[in-house]
C-alpha cells in the first residue's frame, strides 16, 4: 500500500449549453438513422459554443468547486491542468486557467500534468504525495477538454464518441480522526499500442511548418477502436488483479466503481471482465460522452451529487489511455 492521508473537499463540474444528438451526428456522418447510438451508446454530448476555450471552462469547473468546498483561491497552494488536450503548446493550459479565474497576478504556481486519458488520475496521484508531505496544503486539479476541435470525421465510430467539458477537484490533508485517503494507486503503459490513439502533428517530429493543407490529417485525432479493445481486454483483468492483491481488497469492498467514459463498448468490457455490478457501477456515458480526463473528475462529482458514496466509503477509480496505459487508484472519501 501507499497511505496518503488526503482528502477531496470540493468538486465541481462545467458542460457547455451546445448539446449535441446521436440523431445529428447520423446525419452529420451520413450514417442509417440509429447507427450512431448502437455504435457509441451516449445519446447526447457537449460542445463548446463560440469564443469557448479550454481556460474559460476549466475557471467556471475550479469556481464550483471552491464554492463546493467553501474556500477562495487565496486558499489554493498550486494549481494543476490534467487534461489530455491543451489550449496551445505554449505555455501550460494551467497558466490560462489562472488567468481564466482573474487570478493572473495571485503568484499560485501552475502546471500541466498529462497522461491523456489518465491525467487526472495521475495528477491526484503524484499531488497527494506533495500534500501528504506538507508542500502544498490545498492543491486546484482542473481537467478541461476541447475534444470536438480535433476529431476527424472520417473516422466516425471515434468522432461519435467524444464530448467536451471540464471538471475540477479541490485536494488538502485529512484532519486529525479522519479516515480520508488515498490508499494505493497503479499505472502501467504499454507503449507497442502507441500509435493506436494518437495525434501525430504538432510536436517537435512533425511541426506544422512542414505540412500542407492537404496534410492536417496529422492535426486530427485518430483510433483504432479494435485495436485497443483488443490489447485492453487482454491485460485489464490481470491488472486489476495485481492492483487489488497488492492492495489485500476485492471488487466487493467498494460501494461505487468510477471509470474513464471511454465508449459503451469499454463499459461492458470492464464490467463483464471485472464482476462489476451495475449498482455499483458509475457510467455517465449517455449525456457526456467520452470527455477524455475529465472524465473521471466528471464521474467522481456526479457520484458525490447523486449520493452514490459517503464519507468513509471505498471507491475505486479505473481507465485506460493513449499509450497504451492502464490506471487504477483506491482511495477512501
Amino acid at each position: 500500500m501507499q497511505l496518503r492521508r488526503v482528502k477531496i473537499i470540493g468538486t465541481g463540474k462545467y458542460l457547455p449549453e451546445h448539446v449535441v444528438t446521436d440523431e445529428e451526428l447520423d446525419l452529420k456522418l451520413e450514417v442509417p438513422a440509429g447507427w450512431v447510438n448502437k455504435t457509441t451508446g451516449v445519446g447526447k454530448r457537449h460542445y463548446v459554443g463560440e469564443g469557448e476555450t479550454s481556460s474559460s471552462m476549466g475557471a467556471k469547473a475550479a469556481y464550483a468547486a471552491l464554492a463546493d468546498a467553501g474556500l477562495d483561491f487565496s486558499d489554493i497552494d498550486c494549481l494543476v491542468c490534467t487534461s489530455g488536450t491543451k489550449e496551445q503548446p505554449l505555455p501550460s493550459t494551467a497558466v490560462f486557467i489562472q488567468q481564466a479565474m482573474g487570478q493572473e497576478d495571485s503568484g499560485v504556481p501552475a502546471f500541466d500534468m498529462d497522461a491523456t486519458c489518465l491525467s487526472f488520475l495521475v495528477g491526484l496521484d503524484v499531488m497527494s504525495y506533495l500534500v501528504d508531505a506538507g508542500r502544498y496544503k490545498n492543491v486546484l486539479l482542473v481537467a478541461t477538454e476541447i475534444a470536438s476541435a480535433g476529431l476527424n470525421w472520417d473516422e466516425k465510430e471515434s468522432a461519435a464518441l467524444f464530448g467536451d467539458g471540464a471538471a475540477a477537484v479541490i485536494i488538502g490533508p485529512a484532519g486529525a480522526g479522519e479516515s480520508s485517503s488515498i490508499i494505493h494507486t497503479s499505472l502501467n503503459t504499454y507503449s507497442k499500442g502507441a500509435r493506436y490513439s494518437e495525434i501525430a502533428g504538432g510536436g517537435t517530429r512533425k511541426h506544422a511548418r512542414g505540412y500542407s493543407e492537404e496534410q492536417k490529417q496529422f492535426y486530427l485525432f485518430h483510433m483504432d477502436g479494435q485495436a485497443i479493445f483488443r490489447m485492453a481486454s487482454k491485460l485489464l483483468p490481470d491488472f486489476i488483479a495485481g492492483m487489488l492483491g497488492q492492495a489485500g481488497m476485492a471488487m466487493e469492498d467498494f460501494k461505487l466503481v468510477i471509470p474513464h467514459q471511454g465508449s459503451a463498448m469499454a463499459m461492458r468490457l470492464m464490467r463483464k471482465k471485472l464482476g462489476i455490478a451495475e449498482s455499483r457501477f458509475m457510467n455517465i456515458t449517455p449525456n457526456h460522452g467520452n470527455t477524455i480526463a475529465a472524465s473521471i473528475p466528471m464521474g467522481l462529482h456526479e457520484g458525490i451529487q447523486q449520493g452514490r458514496f459517503q464519507r468513509g466509503d471505498r471507491i475505486l477509480l479505473i481507465g485506460t489511455a493513449a499509450g497504451l496505459s492502464l490506471g487504477g487508484m483506491i482511495l477512501e472519501y
